[in-house]
């Protein structure tokens, strides 16, 4: 009985896969996004709103112009691409919007529907207005590629395998229904969520790559933005137990595709 629920379980996610199937420009890698993008933005949007009412923009002119300027030229850059490819469609319901928030976290990020904040704390590391244009490339791509989306969705399937075996294991032991549970859980986050997570990672890197270049930023930058980071201190997980690659990792990845990013740069 177990093995026959199993196998339904598992056919039923195959399906669904089949149904909500997409393709990541640039890299074509194929993905499951169940969830309608305009309900993913309006959501965003909701969220970035309560977040901009909290938190206090910079006050340096100079700094918000700079950041502002370069996600103006890499997301004309993007809404290019995407037109001459055939894919506006993926963004059209995105209105950009670049805000400096006054914070120490060396952070930015792009949500859904093209809304990008970094924060002052990331400042001392992208040094300049190309150093920034790495990280906006590599933001932007997130957005561009619907990771939250397909975060999202693999959260929704995990969450149904979960429902399924407990169901299936509905008429076992109690102590014997912890220990699957367990398993799984553990299981669906080292082996499932934590390696999309880096996947995600290196995805939106590549891509950040092709977007800054084709905005006029070269982009051997990148490589030595993340060493800039990789040097920032502080102890970090092992990879596999990371959402992000190892740094060494990353650098490596970067110099492997920066050949393929500079077909794309012109000054």
């Amino acid at each position: 009985m177990m093995k026959k629920n199993m196998r339904t379980i598992l056919l039923s996610g195959f399906l669904l896969f089949a149904i909500a199937c997409a393709t990541v420009p640039i890299t074509g890698r194929k993905q499951m996004n169940l969830f309608p993008e305009t309900e993913m933005i309006a959501t965003s949007l909701t969220q970035y709103d309560a977040f901009l009412k909290e938190s206090k923009l910079s006050d340096n002119k100079e700094q918000t112009a700079m950041v502002k300027s370069c996600g103006a030229r890499i997301s004309a850059a993007v809404e290019k691409f995407m037109t001459d490819n055939g894919l506006s469609d993926r963004i059209a319901n995105f209105v950009w919007e670049f805000n400096l928030v006054d914070d120490e976290t060396p952070n930015a990020w792009c949500m859904p529907g093209g809304k990008v904040v970094f924060y002052t704390g990331i400042l001392p590391y992208t040094q300049t207005e190309t150093g920034l244009a790495v990280v906006m490339g590599h933001e932007i791509a997130h957005a561009i590629a619907r990771h939250g989306n397909e975060r999202m969705s693999q959260q929704m399937g995990i969450q149904a395998l979960g429902t399924g075996l407990s169901m299936a294991l509905n008429e076992k032991p109690a102590e014997t229904q912890q220990i699957w549970m367990t398993a799984f859980g553990v299981g669906a986050n080292v082996g499932v969520m934590l390696p999309f997570s880096r996947s995600h990672e290196s995805e939106a890197d590549k891509m950040g790559l092709i977007f800054m270049a084709m905005a006029g930023y070269n982009p051997a930058e990148a490589i030595e933005f993340w060493k800039r980071m990789a040097e920032s201190g502080g102890e970090k997980p092992p990879e596999f137990l990371s959402t992000h690659p190892a740094d060494d990792t990353r650098v490596k990845d970067l110099q492997a595709y920066l050949p393929e990013a500079m077909k794309y740069y012109k000054k």
